[in-house]
């Protein structure tokens, strides 16, 4: 076999994500369509129905500019935790993620194993990506707790919505607990380590400490780059707004927050697109924040199939187009450079997408 050409093992790993990728395209189509036929069967549903099919255009559009401004803001903070990745190719990676993570069943670690298989798959050294990967997932991740944090103090202040502390200060101070310890956990790393021996627990926090010191400098330093971290949450938040725009009815701005804040968590449940279960978990808590129910299921209904299918189609493009470049290696290593070792946060799951490569 000529050396340009891709092992069995490349072609096995690729065709598996196109397998995953078209087999996530069906899910969401299937889904969609059940959705629809619920909502045209179900009498009870006649009524946001009726909403949805009566929503303005303009909003709606809108909300699709919206959700391609969420992508494009995710790829600056691909871009800026890997910084050394050339923009086209970084771009494409950070838009394949957002592909897999709205199709295919992986949630967020299992997307960023996706683009660091991608990446490796173009010389890029595996310890070196399996670290900024986990940094970038904690990256996002601080910038989610933030706006937890003040969401919920404007919603106790009584800036918008219910004060009910249980619905306000409550997300807001688990979210500071939270904001804490991960601030506090180096510390208190470092003065664990030193009574370990070494070894897998040693390295484990060690590397742990490592990515949460990168992810500090990221959320602190000044750097305009963290406005893409804050694009990518934000607009997505602004793409349920305008779909309340769109059904007719904007509730207040901090309940929204929280309830998609919190609602998110179910993404966490392996569920494809999170068909069903994110649906379910936003309305609910839009409900429990006092938004009409109506309302909500309409605006919930149309904030997810934009947020699924804008990242699934732009991302499965982008895809596409680096299978087109897989067998040019474009990330140089550098062999003098001291490459930190492994984030053991998702080491397991690169290293699982990587191996078929080697």
């Amino acid at each position: 076999m000529s050396s340009d050409q891709p092992s069995a093992p490349e072609q096995v790993n690729a065709a598996k994500a196109r397998r995953s990728l078209r087999n996530g395209f069906i899910t969401l189509s299937l889904g969609g369509a059940l959705a629809v036929g619920l909502l045209l069967a179900v009498p009870g549903l006649k009524g946001v129905a009726t909403t949805v099919s009566h929503m303005k255009t303009q909003w709606v559009l809108v909300a699709v500019l919206l959700e391609v401004l969420s992508c494009a803001s995710y790829v600056v903070a691909f871009l800026q935790v890997f910084e050394r990745a050339p923009f086209r190719v970084g771009a494409r990676v950070a838009l394949s993620e957002e592909a897999f993570g709205a199709a295919v069943a992986l949630g967020g670690v299992g997307s960023l194993a996706v683009g660091g298989w991608l990446m490796v798959e173009r010389g890029a050294p595996v310890g070196r990506i399996a670290e900024r990967s986990a940094v970038l997932f904690l990256y996002t991740s601080a910038i989610n707790v933030i706006t937890l944090i003040l969401a919920g103090l404007g919603l106790f202040l009584g800036l918008s919505g219910p004060t009910n502390p249980l619905l306000s200060i409550v997300p807001a101070a688990v979210g500071a607990l939270v904001l804490a310890l991960f601030l506090l956990l180096p510390r208190y790393v470092d003065r664990l380590v030193r009574g370990i021996k070494a070894g897998r627990l040693h390295t484990f926090l060690t590397e742990t400490a490592t990515s949460v010191r990168d992810t500090k400098r990221l959320v602190f330093r000044p750097d305009w780059r963290i406005l893409g971290a804050f694009g990518y949450l934000w607009f997505d938040i602004a793409v349920l707004f305008a779909c309340f725009a769109a059904a007719g009815h904007v509730p207040p701005l901090a309940p929204v927050v929280l309830a998609y804040q919190i609602g998110y968590l179910s993404n966490f449940i392996p569920v494809p697109g999170g068909i069903g279960v994110l649906d379910g978990s936003l309305i609910g808590m839009l409900v429990l924040y006092g938004v009409g129910g109506t309302v909500a299921t309409a605006a919930t209904l149309a904030y997810h199939a934009i947020s699924l299918w804008v990242p699934a189609i732009w991302g499965t493009i982008a895809f596409i187009a680096l299978q087109r470049t897989k067998n040019q290696p474009i990330f140089l290593r550098n062999p003098t450079e001291e490459l930190r070792p492994r984030a053991a946060l998702i080491s397991e799951a690169v290293s699982s997408e990587d191996t078929p490569a080697n």
